[in-house]
């Protein structure tokens, strides 16, 4: 059963019961990285970069929506992106799985549909991520790899780690799991090439921005401002890891919300995105790749654009020229 996020925004009498099962479970995730770093756990270094975007809490931090952004930027500088995930959710019988934009994501993962959709690069899930990893480069010509979340994921050998905060959560009480948020030790961060802090950014973080892009409709395709909507009244529809971001988007652009939230990855039905009204159904890209069977023209997504500091894309493309030199070299 998921603990409700309450118990993990501040000190709560609960998370002193649950302490030592946090120690058992930093002990635990400090001998398995230990046991990857000496080699004594196999591990696969990809012929290519690797780039990880993970983080050290769960729940949602805007960990996709920056993955489809790097791929796009990856492109756009004359890279050719190839992305893997474990493919969360997914119910395939056997893996690795490759990915399309028409693929079903109760048997991929919602995620890497969205990646699929909103990226055009080869996408690849399975729950052993060097396996995805070498399914990729064997079917596609990836100079590049980039792994959206995997940063505990330590039998894949990354060139560069990118870990992404929630500046609103930031690190609920700073306990590790389950008294708090954490996978990792905040201590983690150090050892990553580039902290980003989503939203509410503080000095010392490189930022980046969530804006609100257009809105598609799931029936029909057609495409539409947000700011058409201002001063109507919509649903909003959500099983994100924090929808209160994506509620404020809509709130920013005058539109009326009535919220209807639901877990992270939940398996929507047709009653779920069904009102006894016809005012217009807003969700997010994640949620409508399954949503697409029940959609009328009533239903909408909105697409979400991922805005860098200046800072972070430059040292991102030098760091990332480095390793891929690196790498060129010690591979002859």
């Amino acid at each position: 059963m998921k603990t409700p996020d309450y118990l993990w925004k501040a000190w709560h009498p609960l998370a002193l019961l649950l302490s030592p099962l946090s120690l058992l479970f930093l002990l635990i995730s400090m001998l398995r990285r230990a046991a990857y770093r000496l080699h004594l756990k196999k591990v696969y270094r990809a012929p290519v970069p690797v780039i990880i975007v993970g983080n050290i809490s769960v729940g949602g931090t805007g960990k996709t929506p920056l993955v489809i952004w790097l791929c796009r930027y990856l492109t756009r500088i004359g890279y050719h992106p190839g992305v893997v995930l474990r493919g969360y959710g997914g119910s395939a019988t056997h893996w690795p799985q490759q990915v399309r934009a028409d693929s079903d994501p109760h048997m991929v993962g919602d995620e890497a549909v969205v990646i699929a959709m909103e990226t055009d690069c080869p996408v690849c899930v399975d729950p052993d991520r060097a396996g995805a990893v070498r399914e990729l480069l064997r079917r596609h010509p990836c100079d590049v790899v980039v792994s959206d979340d995997g940063l505990q994921h330590y039998a894949l050998v990354r060139d560069m780690e990118i870990a992404v905060i929630d500046g609103e959560r930031r690190f609920g009480n700073g306990l590790l799991l389950p008294a708090g948020p954490l996978r990792e030790p905040v201590s983690r961060l150090r050892t990553v090439d580039f902290v980003i802090m989503n939203q509410h950014c503080s000095p010392g973080y490189h930022c980046i921005r969530l804006a609100s892009g257009d809105l598609i409709n799931l029936a029909t395709g057609e495409v539409q401002r947000l700011e058409e909507m201002s001063g109507q009244r919509v649903h909003a529809v959500s099983g994100i890891g924090n929808p209160g971001r994506f509620y404020q988007l809509l709130s920013d652009a005058g539109i009326q919300v009535r919220e209807s939230s639901y877990p992270d990855h939940h398996n929507f039905t047709a009653a779920d995105i069904e009102f006894d009204d016809d005012l217009a159904v807003i969700m997010t890209a994640k949620d409508a790749v399954k949503c697409r069977p029940y959609a009328t023209d009533r239903h909408w997504y909105l697409k979400l654009e991922v805005q860098p500091s200046a800072d972070f894309i430059r040292q991102l493309t030098s760091t990332l020229r480095l390793k891929a030199n690196m790498q060129r070299n010690e591979n002859g």
